[in-house]
C-alpha cells in the first residue's frame, strides 16, 4: 500500500511538474514529497526526475515509468469510485436472522422501508428462537435481543427497549388493578424469565417482586395475545404493545414503574462487512435511536 501511495505521489509531480504544486494538490509538506520520490527511486534502483531549482523533468526511465504508474493510479481510482458506488447502492441478497415475534411486530416496517430504499438488494430472512451459529451457517447478521454471552463475534448495539407493565381491562376489571408493585404478586403475570422475578425501576428506586402464572412460554406474540384475552399482565415494551393499547385492547397498569432496559444488538462474525450488511445494520441502527433515543456502541467480543 505505500508503494502504491509513492507512484501516486510521483504521477502528481510529474503532472504538477514540480514538488511545490504537488505538496499543494496533495495537501502535504514539501519536504514529505521530496523524501517519498528519493525512497522510491531508491526502491527502483533508477533516477526517475532530473531536479532543477524551477521544476522537474523525467528521465527516460522515468517516463517509462511514470506512463505504467498513471495506468496503475487511474485504474485504482475508478476502483475506488466504484467501491463509493456499490455502498451508496448496495446490492446482492442480505442474509439475516431475526428474532420470531420481535420481527413479525416491530422490524416489518422498517425492513419494508429499508427494501424500498435499495432496490437492487433482495433478502433471505430467517425468523428463529435459536442462536444460529454465524461462523458455520451463512447469514451476514442475527438481530438478538438480551445481553450476550461473550464470544469472538462483534455486537453492535442498536438500542434499550424500556419494558412496561401492560393488562387488558376486562383482566383489570375482574382481578383488580394492581397499586403497587408488590401486589403483583396477587396476580397472573407473565414472565419469560425462568427465575420468576421481576425488576422493576420506579425513579431512583429498584424493587423485586416474586411473579407467577399458570403459563410458561417463550413467544413474546404468545404473551401479548394471551394478555389481550384477559389472561394476566405482561411486560413489554412500548412499541410491541401498541396497535394493542391503541385499540383499547391493553391498558397500561402501574405507569410509574417500568423494566430493566433490554438491549437489542446486531451481530456479526466481523468487522469488515459488505455494503449491504453495512447499510441495513446502519439503517436499523438509525430508526432505533430516533425511536428510543439511545446511542450506539461497538462492542468487540474476543
Amino acid at each position: 500500500m505505500e508503494f502504491l501511495n509513492d507512484m501516486a505521489i510521483f504521477v502528481e509531480v510529474v503532472k504538477a511538474r514540480g514538488f511545490r504544486g504537488a505538496a499543494e494538490a496533495l495537501h502535504m509538506p514539501n519536504s514529505t514529497i521530496s523524501r517519498r520520490i528519493g525512497l522510491l527511486e531508491k526502491a527502483i534502483g533508477l533516477r526517475l526526475l532530473h531536479r532543477t531549482t524551477r521544476k522537474v523533468e523525467l528521465t527516460e526511465a522515468g517516463q517509462v515509468y511514470y506512463e505504467r504508474c498513471k495506468r496503475i493510479v487511474d485504474e485504482a481510482r475508478l476502483a475506488h469510485e466504484q467501491l463509493g458506488d456499490m455502498l451508496a447502492q448496495p446490492t446482492g441478497t442480505l442474509r439475516a436472522s431475526l428474532p420470531v415475534d420481535f420481527a413479525v411486530i416491530y422490524m416489518a416496517p422498517l425492513i419494508a422501508e429499508f427494501a424500498q430504499l435499495y432496490p437492487g438488494l433482495t433478502f433471505d430472512f430467517d425468523l428463529t428462537p435459536r442462536q444460529i451459529n454465524l461462523v458455520t451457517e451463512p447469514f451476514d447478521v442475527a438481530i438478538r435481543i438480551g445481553e450476550q454471552e461473550d464470544s469472538h463475534l462483534v455486537a453492535r448495539h442498536l438500542a434499550s427497549l424500556t419494558p412496561f407493565l401492560y393488562a387488558s381491562p376486562t383482566y383489570l376489571e375482574r382481578e383488580g388493578e394492581p397499586a403497587t408493585p408488590a401486589d403483583l404478586a396477587g396476580h397472573q403475570c407473565f414472565n419469560m424469565n425462568k427465575n420468576g422475578l421481576w425488576a422493576l425501576h420506579g425513579g431512583d428506586v429498584v424493587t423485586q417482586v416474586a411473579v407467577g402464572c399458570r403459563y410458561a412460554l417463550n413467544s413474546v406474540g404468545m404473551l401479548r395475545r394471551l394478555a389481550t384475552l384477559d389472561q394476566g399482565i405482561i411486560l413489554m415494551p412500548p412499541a410491541i404493545v401498541a396497535d394493542d393499547a391503541a385499540a383499547g385492547r391493553l391498558r397500561q397498569v402501574l405507569p410509574a414503574w417500568h423494566g430493566k432496559p433490554v438491549p437489542v444488538y446486531a451481530v456479526t462474525e466481523t468487522r469488515l462487512l459488505p455494503a449491504k450488511t453495512q447499510r441495513f445494520i446502519e439503517f436499523i441502527k438509525q430508526r432505533l435511536e430516533a425511536e428510543h433515543g439511545t446511542r450506539p456502541q461497538d462492542i468487540a467480543r474476543t
